[in-house]
């Protein structure tokens, strides 16, 4: 009788905790809701049990809401938010239980996603100690997306949101935490990150299976396919060389020599397998509410810049689609320059730019830093990672707030032919162009053969004037389209011109 009434008094507390309203990481103490907006606020309770969500903002409760879980248990209302605001509380109250989150923060709240060089945290840098030292800003909050992967969409991930300090900027994103501390600066306003990226990823594992299938990527699911067909001899072999390695490290530590090293476990699925990092890292985010996201990746689809050219616009529609964001803000970082080496095309590089540089013209409400002139062609990890995070705040301070600021560097717009040169037009010229330290370099010129050669470059007023001896009926123009390039030619706001060529001649990267 006694162990009955233990088991029944088990069952009931079980049945209860499953009762409890549950939130998913995105909410918690110290985050940042959206400011003067409708912002989303969901969770998961028992099937049809009734709950309130009440801001500490607004009278008498009037911007309190009121639903019920769904068959699934999940339940979901959007708020209003006012002007930005201190420490506020959001109080979401079931049938069975009552969750108070608190120290919250109206602001702005902008989405951080990409590979490694958004990932880069600031304390991996050399050069970030005194940054990091002053990074005390309680009205900037932090939260990273912890890394997983997952075959199916999930809804909930794992993170927290943490006030910016030097402790927790230290392991925060470099390139947006200077986007972040930016934006706060200037608008003194909160401001919350919410960084969710992998280094070495590519943008199909970014992308819902549903974005990729419409969008016809049938190639990427190929490619998937044949890896997971030949996932046995790929084991098999690993297993074998794992043996070896047994051998040659046993073999090194009596000789005293270095390991050599470990060879890596294989895996079926991964986290460049397609749509693996949309399930789990944002998916789970849908449908929070913020300003937009700034985006740095590109380096993994290198090889495929072609396929690029359509996979991230539709990596783009795919997320403003699920966030119901139609204008959602959209700035990423075009490529800095890098020697790859191993035999690729040097080219590969251009045509990844030149991929980003057509999406920035062709997918309404994105911007674009270049970042050319602050490469290191011996590091793709270059450290200047304040500017970058600076140079996409440009773009969200004359876009989505008002300010009078040059946001973008020289962008090609259009060419004429005229007494055996070229001359080139250009947008965002702000008072002129400029050259940095010397004559204008990375320019090449082409007839109709498309033989390039390297060309003279001067500055016209707003235009550059294009020619070569060698090339007396010229057609075509490149610049910068190398991945060695570093040029030299800038706007009067110091913003770098984005590297870009005139012809339409095959893509290398086509094949591929």
């Amino acid at each position: 009788m006694k162990r009955f009434t233990f088991v029944f008094t088990l069952l009931i507390f079980a049945s209860l905790a499953a009762a409890e309203i549950r939130l998913p990481a995105i909410f918690g103490d110290n985050m940042v809701l959206q400011r003067q907006d409708k912002v989303a606020v969901w969770g998961w309770a028992n099937p049809g049990e009734k709950v309130k969500v009440s801001p500490s903002w607004g009278w008498f409760g009037f911007y309190s809401q009121k639903t019920s879980a769904d068959e699934n248990g999940r339940w979901k209302v959007y708020i209003k938010t006012g002007k930005a605001k201190g420490p506020q509380k959001l109080t979401i109250k079931g049938e069975q239980n009552t969750v108070e989150l608190s120290n919250i923060l109206l602001g702005e709240v902008w989405l951080c996603s990409g590979q490694s060089n958004m990932a880069w945290t600031l304390g991996a840098f050399e050069n970030t100690e005194q940054d990091i030292a002053a990074a005390d800003f309680p009205q900037m909050r932090l939260f990273t997306v912890q890394r997983e992967i997952s075959r199916q969409p999930l809804d909930d991930c794992s993170g927290k949101w943490e006030p910016c300090s030097p402790k927790t900027a230290a392991a925060f994103s470099a390139v947006a935490y200077y986007f972040g501390r930016t934006l706060h600066n200037e608008l003194d306003v909160p401001v919350g990150l919410i960084n969710s990226s992998w280094g070495g990823t590519v943008a199909e594992a970014w992308t819902s299976r549903d974005a990729l299938a419409e969008g016809g990527f049938e190639s990427i699911f190929d490619r998937q396919r044949e890896h997971e067909e030949n996932f046995e001899k790929t084991y098999e072999q690993y297993l074998k060389n794992l043996e070896n390695w047994r051998a040659q490290a046993e073999k090194a530590k009596e000789e005293g020599k270095p390991e050599p090293p470990k060879p890596g476990e294989p895996k079926d699925f991964h986290a460049n397998s397609p749509s693996a990092l949309y399930n789990a890292m944002i998916n789970p985010l849908v449908p929070f509410t913020f300003k937009g996201t700034i985006w740095y990746q590109g380096e993994s689809n290198r090889t495929r810049a072609f396929e690029y050219k359509s996979l991230f616009p539709t990596l783009i529609q795919n997320w403003r689609n699920v966030f119901d964001y139609k204008k959602m803000p959209f700035y990423f970082v075009q490529l800095a320059s890098y020697r790859y080496g191993s035999g690729d095309q040097p080219l590969y590089l251009a045509e990844l730019r030149e991929a980003q540089l057509l999406t920035l013209k062709g997918v309404p409400n994105t911007g674009m830093a270049v970042t050319t002139d602050i490469s290191d062609i011996k590091n793709i990890h270059p450290h200047q990672k304040e500017q970058v995070g600076k140079r996409l705040a440009l773009w969200a301070l004359a876009k989505d707030y008002g300010k009078r600021v040059q946001y973008s560097g020289p962008i090609y717009d259009e060419m004429e032919v005229e007494n055996g040169r070229i001359r080139i037009h250009f947008r965002h010229t702000a008072d002129g162009l400029a050259a940095k330290d010397g004559p204008l370099e990375w320019f090449e010129i082409a007839g109709l053969d498309g033989e390039f050669v390297e060309a003279n470059a001067v500055i016209d007023d707003d235009t550059v004037i294009v020619s070569s001896p060698d090339v007396p009926e010229p057609a075509h123009v490149r610049f910068g389209y190398h991945e060695l390039a570093e040029p030299n030619l800038f706007n009067s706001a110091g913003l770098p011109a984005s590297p870009f060529r005139t012809d339409s001649l095959p893509w290398l990267t086509e094949p591929k």
